[in-house]
């Protein structure tokens, strides 16, 4: 049905792939920022916010929908971002699109380390608490998971204003 919908023999372009995982993923953070602030007011509601080893009347379960979209995220994302470093790479250059596929991966990773440490300073200046506080009861977990949502949202918006001017490589049969 998909391939018929897009006309794609594969059903979605490999940049569709990757967009598909950014927005699955922008809708995790979301749940993720809900249940979360779910957890606060129930850390609230039983008087257990200054307990930082209590434990929240609270099951398990709310975190499984956020992981598996994490996880559905990921397939799509780091599957189809491989799949288009090789694929658009011409043959003599393929190593390199992978090397530029890991390099993506390295220079997400220092750039995520560096927001978390920018938004510890930011909120503990003052004497303010950190978002990241050692008690998370009274840390502010879900603030963080709002803003990686609006982050994903307007990352997705450059992406798709990116992407619909890319002119796939053509292939050659044969």
């Amino acid at each position: 049905a998909l391939r018929c919908a897009t006309g794609t023999p594969s059903g979605l372009t490999l940049l569709q792939r990757v967009g598909t995982g950014m927005v699955v993923s922008m809708v995790a953070m979301c749940g993720a920022a809900l249940v979360e602030t779910q957890r606060l007011e129930m850390a609230r509601k039983n008087n257990l916010v200054d307990n930082a080893r209590a434990i929240i009347p609270m099951s398990w379960a709310w975190l499984v929908p956020q992981y598996v979209m994490i996880g559905v995220a990921d397939v799509f994302v780091l599957v189809g971002m491989q799949e288009f470093f090789y694929d658009q790479m011409p043959s003599e250059l393929r190593s390199l699109g992978i090397a530029l596929f890991y390099s993506v991966m390295g220079i997400g990773g220092f750039v995520s380390g560096a927001l978390i440490s920018l938004i510890d300073h930011i909120t503990c200046s003052g004497g303010g608490e950190s978002w990241f506080s050692d008690n998370l009861n009274r840390a502010h977990l879900d603030y963080f998971y709002w803003l990686l949502a609006g982050l994903s949202a307007a990352e997705l918006v450059l992406y798709i204003y990116i992407t619909r001017r890319y002119v796939y490589k053509e292939k050659r049969v044969g």
